[in-house]
This record gives structure tokens, C-alpha cells and sequence, in this order.
């Protein structure tokens, strides 16, 4: 389909799900704005707005469907009414020819299927828009499941992303909430998102590591992946057998304990962010299943690990110390910690972003705690840290719809879920952790080598410091009062020589303090002098 034709039907579908609706007139050009005065013609739409902009999506095709699942991972940016009904959009398509897909694996895989699999089912399991699953048996007996990358689909989503990017810069320039929403900075996220969906083995190796971080655990299994028979084209892995989560009646058949299914997903979730810092971003239902074999401990099975989210340590650390402060209602410190971590510019006010806060959390925490919502509560706190020239960061955003996807899917399972009770005494334990003393001898273990690596450098860096100094002491005898960086700058050197020495003295931490090397008992004692002895 050529550039026009495609615009042509994107026009067609806009005035048939009067999309016009979402504009401003008065701020479009002139010939959009005639096509919108037109559709104002029409009668109003009976639908609501954001069912109308998911049907119009789903009629676009599986590329327009994938963008509407990004959008409603956005409620940063995208307004609620909307995200909760882009939830909805479903992935499945028609299936692709059988032969089609046994071509791509044989040349993937180079083997005839035959050779490959014992046996191999030619009716798909499920079909998506990005890539197709058969079910099979290796040659060893092991049920596995087969996913192939659509042919041709990286042609077909690089023509519709620049269609994207072509309608995202003119919403930007046209539409009232334009530069609010950001169109091209989530087009820009989406074609980043999408084509690393293309290659599974990236998500193989997501799965292989989801899998190892909770081996052996009850409360998370995830299926095996078959190395020799995947790529990024193929991917084949461990068939499973368990029940859809949002199958309630047969979990409910089966006396499954639904308040231990709803409470071990909140682990699942926060094992995942503060343990591991690795956690599935894609956790919607069709991607969970629960082994309910044990009712009175069922088990959660996970599949699709295409979307996989991390934090650095400073946002994981700060995010446990503003949500314990924010139930604490330290609306103070919640300021204070989204400033020192960066999230928001040095210079804005603490009292005036105290305030908004407050004016947020309060109206909330006036209901009982099983009723706040975390994950809403989370997005109104980024919200109103936007006002204040918060910058959105990906790895925040996907959190938070991944705890709202938890959050959400664990109140149907049992609606009585306190959320609040179950994560609590969990980041507090985790924040006690991270301080204990075997906790940071890791970490000093961890980056000592780093340390050692730079040692080499030192004697110039401290020559520098050193010429800095007397800089500053010339300085001090040109000028009546004593500049301020003098104390900086020794503190520096006083932390550069302490890091020093402990780092010289790392790799003999285990022997008796007698046999540690000389030089880092020098380093340290001159570095706690200068940082003691600031006169």
C-alpha cells in the first residue's frame, strides 16, 4: 500500500471513529480543519472517547494496535479515560500460511522440521502481531512451543512509523495538549520498543534470566528456553499447562486460596524491582498463568518476557525512601528526596513542591488503606512532579504501569488486597538490608576492583589536587576572606586518599589486620587527618 493510500484509509477511519473530536479546529490548518468542521456535521459519537480511539487503532492493524499497548503503558502522559480503555487492545490477528512459518524455521534453524521436532503441530497456538506459536515435541519427548517472527513485518512497522512520526509531529504542532503529551518523544519510544521485539533472542535471554533470579522459589515459575533450536528469528521453549488468571471460575473450582494468589503477586513484583532489579514490563493477563496443583499455595507462571524494565540504584533507593515517606505522610521528605535524586531541577522550591504533594496524597489517605490505589497514587505523584519540570524517565513509567497491572489484577482476584500492608514491612526490610554490614562489604567488593583499575592514576590526580591547594592558598593571601572551595577541595583529596587506601586493601580483607599493606594504612590515616583537620 503506497504513502497517499495509507493516509487516505488512516483519514477514512479518523472520520469514522470522528476523531476530530480529540482537536481544537480553531488551532488546525486549514485543510484539517475543514475535515474536522466536517465530521462536526456528523452526529455525536455515542461512544466514549477512549473506545473510540482504541476500535480506530484496531482497525489501523496490528502495527497501530502495538502503539495503542505503548500509549497505555503512559499515564504520565495519556489521560486516565483513555489508558484504561487502550488496556483492552487485544494482539490477536490472523494467523500467517503454516508453510510460511515452517520455511522460517527450517532456514533459521538450518533442518527440515522433521529432523528438528519429533512432532510438529501445523495449527497455531496464538497469533500476534508481531509473530506466530506452534505447539511441538523435541526428538527427546520435551513439549515445547515455537515462535517465529512474521515475514516481512520490519518492512511493513518501518513504513508505519514513519506514518507515525509524520502525524506525531503535526499533533505536536496542532493539537491543544501537543507538546504536553509529546507524540514524537513516544513515537521515538515505541520504534525502540517494537524492534526489539523483532529479535528474540534478546527476549530468550530475558527469559532465561527471569528464570535463574527465581529458581527453586514458590511463588514464580518460568519456562525453560531451548538454546540450540533459538535465534532471532526463533525462539523455542518449555510448553506449560496452567490456568489462565483471569480464568477465575476454574481457579475458584479448584479452591485456589485467592487472597495468597493476590498477596504472592505483590512479592512477585517487589522481589523483582528491589531484589533482582529485573521485572517483567509486560505482566498484563495473557501473559500470566497460576498453577493451582496446591490450592492453598498456588504458583504464578509468567510467558512473554519481550519488555523487561531496571533501575539504577540511586532511583531504586529513593523510590523505597518516597513511598515509605509518603505513607508516613512526610510529605517533606518526599520533596526533599525527589531533589536530591536529580528527579527534579536543585532550584525548585521544597515548600512549594511540599505543598502540591500534599494536596495530592491527602485527599487519599482520608479512605482505609485497602482502598488507596499504589499504582495511582505513584502516577499522581509523577504528575504533579511534571509541574515542577520532573523529566519522564522510561524506566519510572514502566514501573509504575507494571504495579498498576499487578495492583489491578490482584484486587479481582481478592478484592480485600491491602497492598500497603504487604509492601511496607518488605521495603522496610529491604532499606534495613542494603545498610548491614555484609551488604556493604559486597558493594565494596563489588566496585574495589574499579578502585584498583584507576589506582595507576592517582599520583597525577593528587598532584593536581595538590596544585589546586596551593592555587587556592595564593589566592587566600590576594584576597581578604578565604575562599569557599578551599574546604571542598581538601575534603576531596581526604575522600580520594581514604577511597585509596581501603581500595589497596580490598583484596586482603580477609587476612588479619597486621598483614594489610602498609601503604593503605598511610593512605587512610592522611586521608581521615585532612578530612578531620580542616584548619
Amino acid at each position: 500500500m503506497s504513502r497517499i493510500a495509507r493516509l487516505l484509509r488512516i483519514a477514512r477511519v479518523a472520520r469514522r471513529y470522528r476523531l476530530d473530536t480529540f482537536f481544537d479546529d480553531a488551532r488546525l490548518p486549514a485543510a484539517p480543519r475543514l475535515f474536522a468542521r466536517l465530521g462536526a456535521l456528523l452526529p455525536d459519537p455515542r461512544r466514549s472517547r477512549g473506545e473510540r480511539l482504541r476500535l480506530a487503532l484496531e482497525d489501523l492493524g496490528p502495527v497501530f494496535v502495538k502503539f495503542g499497548q505503548l500509549l497505555s503503558t503512559r499515564p504520565d502522559l495519556i489521560p486516565p479515560d483513555i489508558c484504561d480503555e487502550l488496556d483492552r487492545l487485544q494482539d490477536d490477528v490472523k494467523p500467517f500460511d503454516t508453510d510460511t512459518f515452517i520455511g522460517i524455521v527450517e532456514n533459521s534453524l538450518n533442518g527440515r522440521i522433521d529432523d528438528l521436532f519429533q512432532h510438529f503441530d501445523r495449527e497455531p497456538l496464538a497469533s500476534a502481531s508481531v509473530a506466530q506459536v506452534h505447539a511441538a515435541i523435541l526428538q527427546d519427548g520435551r513439549e515445547v512451543v515455537v515462535k517465529a517472527i512474521r515475514p516481512g513485518i520490519e518492512r511493513v512497522i518501518r513504513q508505519d512509523i514513519d506514518l507515525l512520526f509524520t502525524l506525531a509531529r503535526w499533533l505536536e504542532r496542532n493539537s491543544v495538549d501537543g507538546r504536553r503529551l509529546r507524540p514524537v518523544e513516544i513515537v521515538d519510544d515505541y520504534q525502540h520498543t517494537i524492534f526489539d521485539e523483532l529479535n528474540l533472542q534478546r527476549e530468550a535471554a530475558n527469559t532465561a534470566t527471569l528464570r535463574r533470579n527465581f529458581a527453586g522459589s514458590p511463588l514464580l515459575y518460568v519456562p525453560e528456553v531451548y538454546w540450540p533450536f533459538t535465534n532471532e528469528k526463533v525462539l523455542v521453549m518449555e510448553r506449560i499447562y496452567a490456568t489462565p488468571v483471569t480464568d477465575v471460575a476454574t481457579l475458584a473450582a479448584a479452591n485456589t486460596d485467592f487472597k495468597v494468589l493476590a498477596e504472592r503477586g505483590v512479592q512477585i513484583f517487589f522481589s523483582q524491582v528491589f531484589e533482582h532489579n529485573f521485572f517483567h514490563a509486560d505482566m498484563h493477563p495473557g501473559n500470566i498463568f497460576v498453577d493451582a496443583a496446591d490450592p492453598a499455595r498456588p504458583r504464578y507462571l509468567a510467558v512473554d518476557c519481550a519488555i523487561i524494565g531496571t533501575l539504577t540504584e540511586a532511583d531504586q533507593y529513593y523510590l523505597a525512601r518516597n513511598l515509605i515517606a509518603i505513607f508516613r505522610r512526610d510529605y517533606r521528605q518526599v520533596a526533599e528526596l525527589h531533589v536530591q535524586s536529580g528527579w527534579v531541577p536543585e532550584n525548585t522550591s521544597i515548600g512549594e513542591f511540599q505543598a502540591a504533594i500534599r494536596t495530592v496524597c491527602e485527599p487519599i489517605f482520608e479512605r482505609p488503606l485497602k482502598d488507596i490505589s499504589f499504582g495511582h497514587l505513584l502516577v499522581n505523584l509523577f504528575r504533579t512532579a511534571q509541574r515542577f519540570d520532573m523529566e519522564v524517565q522510561p524506566s519510572l513509567v514502566l514501573l509504575q504501569k507494571t504495579l498498576l497491572n499487578i495492583e489491578g489484577l490482584g484486587r479481582q482476584l481478592y478484592p480485600e488486597l491491602d497492598l500497603w500492608s504487604t509492601a511496607h514491612p518488605y521495603m522496610e526490610r529491604w532499606l534495613k538490608d542494603r545498610f548491614k554490614p555484609d551488604a556493604l562489604l559486597e558493594r565494596l567488593k563489588r566496585h574495589g576492583p574499579d578502585w584498583l583499575e584507576q589506582f595507576p592514576h592517582m599520583p597525577q590526580m593528587l598532584y593536581q589536587s595538590l596544585d589546586q591547594l596551593q592555587r587556592l592558598d595564593r589566592a587566600v593571601r590576594e584576597r581578604p576572606t578565604p575562599p569557599p572551595n578551599r574546604s571542598r577541595s581538601r575534603n576531596w583529596l581526604g575522600a580520594a586518599l581514604l577511597g585509596t587506601g581501603l581500595g589497596l586493601a580490598l583484596p586482603h580483607w580477609q587476612q588479619p589486620l597486621a598483614e594489610l599493606p602498609a601503604a593503605s594504612f598511610a593512605l587512610v590515616a592522611t586521608g581521615v587527618l585532612l578530612l578531620l583537620f580542616r584548619r
